[in-house]
């Protein structure tokens, strides 16, 4: 990846089908099973990742290793619980705060 490429990293769609599938062959893999999120490389498919199972496919001919790694972070991210944000008065009331 040089520096003035661009990547994205987005939820996958019905019109990725083609470019998943032909991932996974590049792979000699599946598809992965459930929400996938997607890393393109200046506007093509490299890598995709299940939300659900953990299971990726990527593009072998390309330097993917830190694209998955930060795909797996994310996903490690959206999982942690938020602290919730409560009302003031409800706030207050919860935790004595003034």
């Amino acid at each position: 990846m040089t520096s003035t490429a661009s990547l994205t990293i987005r939820h996958a769609s019905a019109a990725d089908e083609a470019d998943l599938t032909r991932l996974a062959a590049l792979d000699s893999s599946r598809v992965p099973s459930g929400e996938l999120i997607v890393a393109q490389l200046d506007g093509r498919l490299v890598a995709a990742l299940s939300v659900d199972t953990g299971a990726a496919i990527a593009d072998p001919f390309e330097h993917t290793a830190a694209i998955l790694d930060s795909m797996r972070a994310q996903v490690r991210s959206s999982r942690q619980p938020r602290p919730a944000i409560l009302p003031g008065h409800l706030g207050r009331a919860l935790f004595g705060r003034a």
